[in-house]
């Protein structure tokens, strides 16, 4: 018998967020055939609480990580309040992650793998993607990080 994405979930302690209504003037999530386009989301937690800050200006890449992570969730939560259910997820296709870090600060990379990380562990190879991390100087509300997604669905 194999294991859901959803005991995956709960066996790792994380319960999904009801997904953050946009902001401005956009849509969270654009299906367009089997793909979805997920909107970028920031390092927010269940309780609303943002993980602020920059990297490599006083936030450690351990707390840039975990913010990433939460970037995770929250793109999962998108996913499954759009489609429904989460095992129509085929495949993460590509994330497009925002640092917001100082100017001398290099890696990037190691700080999105805290949204890499759990999509891997929790989707198996339907987790893996194409990725990019990419260092800003700032980003709404002062988020440590904001990725963007494009997930392939059933």
């Amino acid at each position: 018998m194999s294991t859901t994405i959803e005991q995956k979930l709960a066996s790792l302690g994380i319960t999904l967020p009801t997904p953050t209504p946009p902001l401005a003037n956009y849509v969270p999530v654009v299906r367009t055939g089997n793909l979805l386009f997920v909107s970028g989301q920031v390092s927010i937690d269940g309780a609303g609480t943002i993980t602020t800050g920059k990297l490599g200006g006083g936030l450690s890449i351990e707390a840039g990580q975990a913010a990433a992570r939460l970037c995770a969730i929250n793109i999962l939560a998108q996913v499954k309040a759009s489609v429904g259910d989460l095992e129509k997820v085929v495949r993460v296709v590509k994330l497009v992650a925002f640092v917001n870090s100082v100017p001398d600060f290099t890696d990037q990379p190691k700080v999105v793998n805290g949204c890499s990380d759990l999509l891997v562990e929790i989707l198996g190879d339907k987790g893996r993607h194409a990725r990019s991390a990419v260092g800003i100087a700032a980003l709404p509300f002062n988020a440590a990080v904001e990725v963007e997604a494009v997930v392939e669905v059933a």
